[in-house]
């Protein structure tokens, strides 16, 4: 297994790497309509580029006049890459985005709306919340890929020290495992810190297992006053008071590395709430010790009804500002790269790029070509949940809501505030954010 989706962008691969040997920029007489060459703009690392790099290669084979280049940066400065350079018809030409910038995209003008045929693939092959998440205002803005959900993620070595049978089904059982599962240095539940999607999903996670939401049916407001969101918090102070959660181990980035990894590969942290695409994170850290990780669905919370993770989608777009004919070009090749035709055994190029990594592709017949990988111990109760999974809302303002809750679920896990306060700031704050996009 190749290194995860955010774990890659540790090697801040900075370079610009070429498909096709072709070299230009993205400019010059293709805006025309003769040869294009087109820059797809992405945070993978060298492995996947690897592999992206055959799969351009294959395509120009057939379509000599189009050539594709690969520019890699860190996960942390791909939107505003996005940004800076996208606002040229000379910047990217392809882009892989997370759906939640994608409202915000659109209103810049930065994603172009997919043609009719591409818009009728998409909706065909690909599941309807998936589709959703990829389009804006009813029209379809890009090709999915991948889908993230979260899932408990626990030490079976330590749940048979501590004479723990089973994973905890509900928020009770939680406690009182998590309260076995501390022992010293070791700490039976571990909250992340550090780092915007990591604190808040896994929080968000919990929360619909309570029965709760982030935001209102439109939107535009938050939920996190409500008695299910002050019950998901109080869980949290509750965890953190009975010292079954450290704050210390708790720190993160968006590639995993810190405190909070090290804590549960190093045998420190009983369980945890985290995403599909750390498998491979868990497996270079872990070695052998990895056969002791096993998967179970979140816990229900006491007003809950049924395990619901929040589930966030990633989608390749194509830059709203290119000239037609490079569009025109962008969108053929990212029909080829993620229909079934691309990769091996019926499989698109973009799943076998997304399997390499521990994630889970989208596309209907990806999934089928893919079953046997997708059955491991690890993977198969993230597949089972997507059928429950609560989409993370793709707003407008919902980054800055998302930096919002962040902040006050770090000022609860460090015990500056308690939960009503928290979830009463972050409401506040969450609503600034939406209403500061509109």
């Amino acid at each position: 297994m190749k290194k995860s989706l955010l774990a890659v962008t540790a090697l801040g691969l900075a370079t610009t790497l070429t498909l096709s040997g072709c070299s230009g920029s993205s400019g010059g007489s293709g805006d025309a309509g003769g040869p294009q060459e087109l820059t797809f703009l992405t945070h993978w690392g060298p492995d996947q580029v690897a592999m992206l790099e055959a799969a351009g290669a294959a395509f120009t084979e057939n379509h000599p006049d189009i050539t594709v280049k690969v520019q890699a940066v860190p996960f942390g400065n791909l939107l505003s890459t996005l940004r800076t350079q996208g606002a040229s018809a000379d910047g990217p030409a392809i882009v892989g985005i997370y759906d939640a910038w994608l409202p915000e995209l659109v209103r810049d003008g930065l994603a172009a709306a997919a043609p009719a045929d591409v818009a009728d693939e998409v909706t065909e092959n690909w599941p309807a919340g998936v589709v959703s998440a990829a389009s804006n205002g009813g029209d379809v803005y890009g090709i999915p890929n991948e889908i993230d959900l979260y899932q408990l993620n626990y030490n079976s070595a330590l749940f048979d020290a501590a004479g723990i049978a089973e994973p905890p089904a509900d928020w009770d059982a939680l406690v009182e495992d998590s309260a076995k599962l501390t022992t010293g240095d070791q700490q039976g539940f571990g909250l992340i810190t550090g780092w915007n999607s990591g604190v808040v999903h896994p929080f968000l996670s919990l929360l619909a297992s309570n029965g709760g939401s982030f935001l209102n049916e439109e939107g535009t407001a938050s939920e996190l006053t409500s008695p299910e969101a002050l019950e998901t918090a109080e869980l949290y102070e509750k965890l953190v008071a009975d010292g079954s959660s450290d704050p210390r181990k708790s720190t993160a980035n968006a590639n995993t590395t810190g405190p909070y990894l090290d804590a549960f590969v190093n045998g420190q942290t009983g369980m945890i709430v985290m995403a599909n695409w750390w498998e491979s994170a868990l497996r270079d850290g872990m070695g052998d010790d990895f056969e002791n990780v096993a998967t179970a669905p979140i816990p229900v919370g006491p007003s809950g009804d049924e395990s619901s993770s929040i589930s966030y989608s990633w989608m390749t777009m194509v830059n709203g500002k290119a000239s037609d004919a490079r569009q025109k070009a962008a969108w053929e090749f990212l029909t080829y790269l993620n229909g079934p035709d691309s990769g091996e055994a019926g499989s698109s190029a973009m799943a076998d790029i997304l399997l390499s990594m521990g994630i889970l592709p989208t596309r209907s017949s990806d999934l089928e070509a893919h079953a046997a990988e997708l059955e491991t111990p690890f993977l198969s109760s993230y597949v089972t949940a997507l059928e429950n999974a609560t989409p993370f809302p793709t707003v407008l303002g919902g980054p800055a809501a998302t930096d919002a809750l962040q902040r006050q679920l770090e000022a609860l896990v460090n015990g500056q505030v308690d939960a009503k306060t928290a979830m009463e700031n972050a409401a506040r704050d969450v609503d600034a954010a939406l209403s500061a996009a509109q």
